[in-house]
């Protein structure tokens, strides 16, 4: 006899934001955990690379005033602005959370990739830059006794269409410091890239 088995639905996951009030539980039995605490245990190091990079999408996120949607990981590109563009957030920082024997070097990854859609869980078959448009972000304070990144005066951002780095360095993984100055990149404080990336994309100025 053939067992017949209704199909699961394994359509992307509808995801809500949490309060962190939320408690763990046993089929329904409360335990005394929530995900604030969760949250605490995983996230308080703000300096590491991979907190460090959400943190600074989140900056721009906030910026760009779209923050209400959630962040996607692995999609193919980072944010998308009110206007429609896509944009993609690369942080850096002269300082880790670890002992340093020096200040770390600047440099981002630029590479072109095979941008995989969350929503249907499928990967392009071309190689290239997903976005329309790159925030590089960086943690610019050096001293590790008054490092604070929920400080926004310690960051600074650099905007460059993704165009400028096609044309430059089409097939290049990654970028310096000292490279990504001399493409002649718009400087922004935060509080100011969504206006910066309105005026590089005419007719798409952020109200």
């Amino acid at each position: 006899m053939l067992w017949r088995m209704d199909s699961p639905n394994l359509n992307m996951l509808t995801v809500t934001k949490k309060t962190g009030a939320e408690q763990f539980h046993a089929d329904g039995q409360v335990l005394p955990f929530d995900v604030l605490g969760f949250w605490r245990w995983s996230s308080s190091d703000l300096v590491g690379n991979t907190m460090r990079g959400i943190l600074a999408e989140y900056l721009v996120a906030y910026d760009l005033g779209v923050t209400a949607s959630m962040r996607v990981e692995w999609d193919a590109y980072d944010l998308v602005t009110k206007q429609g563009l896509k944009v993609e957030v690369k942080s850096a920082a002269y300082l880790q959370s670890w002992h340093q024997r020096k200040l770390s070097p600047i440099s981002f990854d630029i590479r072109p990739t095979t941008g995989w859609d969350a929503a249907t869980n499928t990967t392009s078959a071309i190689r290239r830059r997903q976005a329309e448009v790159y925030v590089f972000a960086l943690l610019h304070h050096q001293d590790k006794t008054t490092l604070d990144p929920l400080n926004v005066e310690q960051w600074e951002f650099f905007i460059v269409p993704a165009l400028t780095l096609d044309n430059k360095m089409p097939n290049q993984k990654r970028i310096s410091l000292t490279t990504l100055k001399q493409l002649n990149p718009v400087n922004a404080q935060f509080g100011e890239i969504a206006a910066v990336i309105g005026r590089l994309f005419t007719g798409q100025a952020n109200e």
